[in-house]
């Protein structure tokens, strides 16, 4: 894998936690969519930020799938909850390789700004879900 690869992985990972997000914003509690609407936001910049990177280095910018695979059926707040959490641990992954795979201090601080704000995104759904621990010692590991 190169780092154009690890990039258009995490631009694939970007779309798909957006897309998962909007399924969990109509499912989520009412007292989660300020939270809900913030990360979107967040995913929607980085992004942003990983397309710009693409752009830069003149690779295939991947184009938004029409729909994506959830990781479990979305029927109420909680299981809405648990796919945003799987979202942010896929992110972490695709964030974990591209810090891997960088072959500069720009793809590397990309990739490690984006792993360290999809941990964090993770903490707090699992705190919110009740799972402990809360933070795991490596995030993106699989």
């Amino acid at each position: 894998m190169s780092q154009k690869d690890a990039l258009t992985d995490a631009v694939n990972a970007e779309n798909a936690a957006i897309f998962s997000y909007g399924v969990v914003a109509a499912y989520a509690a009412s007292s989660r969519s300020q939270t809900v609407a913030e990360y979107t936001a967040e995913h929607r910049s980085r992004r942003e930020e990983l397309v710009a990177a693409l752009n830069a280095a003149q690779a295939e910018v991947p184009p938004a799938a029409a729909g994506y695979d959830l990781s479990a059926p979305i029927t109420d707040p909680v299981s809405a909850l648990t796919v945003a959490l799987t979202a942010e641990e896929d992110c972490a992954v695709a964030y974990r390789a591209l810090i891997e795979q960088a072959e500069d201090v720009g793809a590397r601080r990309l990739g490690l700004d984006g792993l360290t704000d999809s941990a964090g995104r993770a903490a707090n759904w699992r705190l919110v879900l009740r799972i402990s621990p809360v933070t795991v010692a490596l995030p993106g590991s699989v």
